[in-house]
């Protein structure tokens, strides 16, 4: 810490009940009280004694008006009133009594307590910016976190870890979704990634969200969640169209987990699993790979089902493209099977750990899109609700295309 500078995040003071803390720190000095006081003394004597060397051809006191404007963007507004103060005394006791002319000492004096005042309202005007952009933040933030829960996630068949990196830093979701979800069925779980970016993107994404949340309850089938989500995705494209916006599309994978030996899929043109079992990952071959979500007028056959192994002390990998199409500088693209094999046997939570590490570096931190990854593995405790129904005669997948 130099000269008691700290950042508006750590302020020490606790906030009051119901004031939001990204308020309070906006609000907050970024220096202490007791270091501005030693560093405006500091400053003024310096001043005072170049202002002597100097003598009166070149005077240099009137250069402390600059200190109100440097106070206003560090300081409180109580800070700045009195740094303002103390630069408008120091100035009129130290022009009152030289021997310059009445009106140019009037001037000086004059000059130096209108800076000082501007100084007190840009102060003023900056915090009450600052809190009204951190309130409209905490007001994103509070709507976000309805779209995506917080990670992990821990159910009586499954516990999940996962990263999520929006293309967009400032904001916390983009066009990837994902979604647990505790059922009378067992776990159902989604990840997916909505065509396109931005808040178009974030509107297709949340209403194929609330379409999850609610089927994965009161559907029985996997593959009639998957009917609820086509039907969200299709009305929400149909406003899209009406309003004159672009309709999209949502490639998805929906799993469900009823605490036995595999899990049942249903794909919409999402990419395939990696099954992490010990020392080996394979890529997990799903056999009735459907059409996104979205686009089920364009294909005659009907979304089905399929079993996928899910051995116990095995973890299984999804994912967005935004991994698998992350590009080095030379434009190759992410190798995930060969980095997956050198991080086989390590828990879920030290996989993603490598794979965020390993993805900005490989990209140089250039993002291109969204990048969502979810590890999901049984929790120490496991529960069973009951058996997961087999309505669509799926078909068991032996999950190891290629062992690395």
């Amino acid at each position: 810490m130099v000269m008691g500078l700290r950042l508006p995040a750590a302020a020490r003071r606790t906030p009051l009940p119901g004031t939001d803390p990204g308020e309070a720190a906006a609000g907050a000095s970024r220096v202490r009280s007791w270091a501005l006081a030693v560093g405006l003394v500091v400053l003024t004597v310096l001043v005072v004694l170049l202002d002597v060397l100097t003598g009166e051809e070149l005077p240099i006191i009137p250069l402390l008006v600059v200190l109100p404007a440097l106070a206003s963007v560090f300081c409180t507004v109580r800070q700045t009133v009195c740094v303002a103060l103390w630069v408008t005394v120091v100035v009129a006791a130290s022009l009152i009594g030289s021997a310059g002319a009445f009106w140019d000492v009037t001037f000086v004096i004059g000059f130096t307590a209108v800076a000082s005042v501007l100084g007190v309202v840009a102060c003023a005007a900056r915090i009450r910016h600052a809190k009204e952009i951190a309130r409209l933040r905490s007001a994103a933030v509070a709507l976000q976190r309805q779209i995506l829960r917080p990670l992990p996630v821990v159910t009586e068949q499954v516990r999940v870890h996962g990263i999520y990196e929006p293309i967009e830093e400032d904001r916390l979701v983009g066009g990837d979704i994902y979604e647990v979800v505790q059922t009378p069925y067992g776990t159902r779980v989604i990840i997916g990634d909505v065509q396109g970016k931005g808040l178009p993107a974030i509107g297709v994404g949340f209403a194929a969200l609330g379409a999850f949340r609610e089927a994965a309850i009161r559907e029985a089938e996997l593959t009639g969640v998957a009917g609820a989500l086509e039907a969200a995705v299709s009305r929400h494209n149909q406003f899209s169209a009406d309003t004159g916006d672009t309709e999209r599309f949502v490639t998805a994978l929906l799993l469900g987990f009823d605490g036995d030996d595999r899990a049942l899929a249903v794909n919409c043109g999402h990419l395939p699993p990696r099954l992490l079992n010990g020392e080996s990952v394979s890529k997990v071959a799903l056999h009735r790979t459907s059409v996104p979500l979205g686009l089920a007028e364009l294909s005659t056959e009907a979304r089905a089902a399929e079993w996928l192994d899910f051995p116990r002390g095995a973890a299984l990998l999804v994912f967005t493209d935004g991994v698998t199409e992350a590009r080095d500088s030379g434009g190759s693209f992410y190798p995930l099977d060969e980095r997956l094999a050198e991080w086989a046997g390590s828990d879920p939570r030290q996989v993603l750990d490598a794979l965020q590490a390993d993805l900005e570096k490989f990209s140089g931190g250039v993002r291109r899109d969204d990048v969502a990854a979810l590890v999901l593995s049984r929790p120490q405790d496991t529960g069973r609700l009951r058996q997961m129904p087999e309505g669509d005669d799926p078909q068991r997948v032996t999950g190891a295309l290629s062992d690395h």
